[in-house]
């Protein structure tokens, strides 16, 4: 293996282009773009189904009850009624995602008519989507007893972000060929400089210390910038990003704490 570039993206990290989010909040109001606006908000309910059940069971259902209720909500999230009512500012999907959450959970006339409207529809494939894109992140059972709905919220949203961006770097390194590469390095991309042994990376990989750190530089770079464009897609203006990214971390960080 030659220390060349493992990964190379086709996206500034400071491009801004229009956002699933940006998509769904044109449309949300009008008739034109629906079916857009429609498939962007499923996208984004796909991929971010995790916080919404993780808040459901940290309200006391049952995890029969919480699947059947995260169906449920998804399926009056796009209708658009729940979206319309939230948040007058509508900047972020994660917090209006929680608000028209906690709407949802205590207006039972909402969700009657999401039961009605969906008619057993299976939005989430439980099982396949286990299996498809597993968490490697876990809550203890002392904090899931212990945390308020809210952060467990804002735990998960911040892990599957992050795991979202991992992904997608794994992904691109698989291509290149350089998924060995990935596997041995992705340890390092958040952790702190003087916690990286690079003699033992070096040794793993048959490469030297310094193109090991090359390497780890090069991973670290397009890491931040897939994690920035993960982040991009749940809002609508590009001056956001930049808090949301710092809320992200510190919500990663009281929980490393």
């Amino acid at each position: 293996m030659t220390p060349e570039t493992v990964t190379e993206g086709s996206r500034s990290p400071d491009r801004f282009s229009t956002t699933r989010w940006s998509v769904v909040l044109a449309c949300v109001d009008v008739a034109a773009g629906k079916d857009t606006a429609r498939k962007a908000l499923a996208d984004l309910c796909k991929t971010y189904w995790r916080p919404i059940f993780a808040f459901i069971c940290r309200r006391g259902y049952s995890l029969p009850d919480a699947q059947d209720l995260t169906q449920d909500f998804f399926v009056m999230v796009l209708e658009g009624d729940l979206l319309k009512r939230a948040d007058p500012n509508r900047g972020r999907f994660r917090s209006l995602l929680l608000k028209a959450l906690q709407n949802f959970l205590v207006d039972d006339t909402i969700r009657k008519r999401a039961r009605k409207r969906g008619g057993g529809m299976k939005f989430v494939s439980w099982d396949e989507w286990m299996a498809e894109a597993p968490s490697n992140f876990a809550i203890t059972t002392q904090e899931a007893e212990s945390w308020p709905p809210e952060k467990i919220f804002d735990v998960r949203w911040a892990a599957t972000t992050v795991e979202h961006a991992l992904r997608h770097l794994g992904e691109e390194c698989e291509v290149r060929g350089h998924r060995r590469v990935f596997d041995a390095l992705s340890d390092c991309l958040a952790a702190e400089r003087q916690d990286v042994s690079y003699a033992k990376l070096s040794k793993s990989l048959g490469v030297p210390e310094t193109a090991v750190k090359r390497l780890v530089h090069q991973l670290r770079q397009r890491y931040r910038a897939l994690l920035r464009e993960e982040v991009a897609q749940t809002l609508e203006r590009p001056e956001d990003v930049d808090e949301e990214l710092r809320y992200l971390c510190a919500v990663l960080a009281v929980r490393a704490a």
